[in-house]
């Protein structure tokens, strides 16, 4: 089959690798109908994160048709339509029982991200996203196998496009749960950091919740455009601006109820921190966060679902505390939210095919990546067809 691999810092390849097999009687075979290219794929193509290989297959939003199955499978049969969350949990363990599948300690051989040595069991394995995740072959490909198949994937009407239902393997419950994180609804604000493509799903999700006010903080101007013309937000540039400024300036200088960090650990950040980065003295730029920590009122929350790692400097941690801030932040349970989000779709209250602005067959990937890269053609979103 042809897939899309790795090949070191801005090389990826659509390359002839062999078909995948089920290797467990619980895993699946699935034929890729649609696949995306996300926001966190763009810090392994930079090169910015640890423990990958030359070969590895990428991607962690796709759908398909079933192809094969093991004996074990018990919900799902060949020809079913379904999308795969990007994480992978086995619905049985300590965390998957708590409905934090994110948290699955069975699933990944390895131990994650966390940077102190403490003996801690692992997170959950993601597809396509290095070997600190298990290092399970990703979906940006004509086939997947697909393990704990018995827990994740979810079948779709036919009735419904593949546009329509493919973000829910990723974006869009990631923006679903960091509303729900924040804990706002009817008459409430928020700021959104970053017009990326989860900033968009978080933006969609607020406004179905009923979030009265939305600032949107970004700096290509028409990402920005697009988020106020089609989600009513209030775009802020933070070339132009300081953000926290105009937030607090524009809510009785107060600041909003809840701030939304989905940039993560590549926000622009300043000279000192790109020159500790590039020294390796720093893992991440803390500069959405001490923004998030800023425009938020006192007693908010700080909902994090952009990709962290590696430890930072300049937190604000007494600021945190002296507004009495709580943080919520993490992979995101996918899972857990999938029926009720499906339900949102086939209703007609969540449009998530919205932000798609560029469709190329899976042949011209590697053009994908660096057209979302450089934010070239005003490319909001790639989704790719094998």
């Amino acid at each position: 089959m042809h897939a899309l691999t790795y090949h070191g810092s801005y090389d990826v390849r659509v390359e002839t690798v062999p078909d995948p097999v089920l290797q467990e009687p619980d895993d699946i075979i699935l034929k890729i109908t649609a696949t995306a290219i996300c926001g966190s794929d763009l810090h392994l193509y930079r090169g910015k994160m640890p423990e990958l290989k030359d070969g590895d297959i990428l991607g962690h939003e796709f759908m398909g048709v079933v192809v094969d199955s093991g004996s074990e499978i018990a919900q799902l049969k060949k020809g079913d339509k379904v999308v795969v969350p990007f994480v992978i949990a086995c619905g049985h363990c300590f965390f998957c029982e708590k409905q934090l599948f994110a948290a699955c300690e069975t699933t990944n051989p390895d131990r994650g991200a966390i940077m102190n040595k403490k003996e801690i069991r692992p997170g959950a394995a993601l597809f396509g996203y290095t070997h600190l995740y298990g290092g399970v072959p990703g979906g940006q490909a004509e086939y997947v196998r697909v393990p704990r198949a018995n827990v994740g994937p979810i079948k779709v009407p036919d009735t419904l496009a593949d546009e329509r239902v493919l973000f829910l393997s990723d974006i869009l419950p990631t923006g679903y749960q960091a509303v729900v994180n924040a804990e706002v609804g009817p008459g409430s604000s928020i700021a959104i950091f970053g017009a990326g493509p989860v900033g968009l799903m978080t933006a969609a999700c607020a406004r179905m919740l009923g979030v009265e006010k939305i600032f949107m903080v970004d700096h290509h101007s028409y990402r920005l455009e697009f988020a106020r013309h089609t989600y009513d937000v209030i775009p802020i540039n933070f070339d132009e601006v300081d953000p926290a400024e105009v937030i607090i300036e524009n809510t009785a200088f107060r600041g909003v109820d809840a701030t939304i960090d989905a940039i993560g650990f590549e926000a622009k950040g300043s000279a000192l921190e790109t020159v500790l980065t590039n020294l390796k003295l720093e893992g991440s730029s803390g500069t959405a966060l001490r923004q998030c920590i800023a425009a938020v009122r006192r007693g908010g929350t700080v909902s994090v679902p952009g990709v962290y790692a590696g430890f930072i400097h300049g937190f604000l941690f007494g600021d945190a505390f002296d507004k009495g801030l709580v943080f919520k932040m993490g992979q995101t349970h996918v899972q857990r939210f999938l029926p009720e989000l499906l339900g949102y779709i086939e209703s007609g209250k969540l449009h998530p095919d919205v932000i798609i602005s560029h469709r190329l067959p899976l042949a011209e990937a590697a053009n994908g990546y660096k057209i979302f890269e450089k934010k070239e053609d005003g490319c909001r979103k790639v989704v790719l067809t094998p």
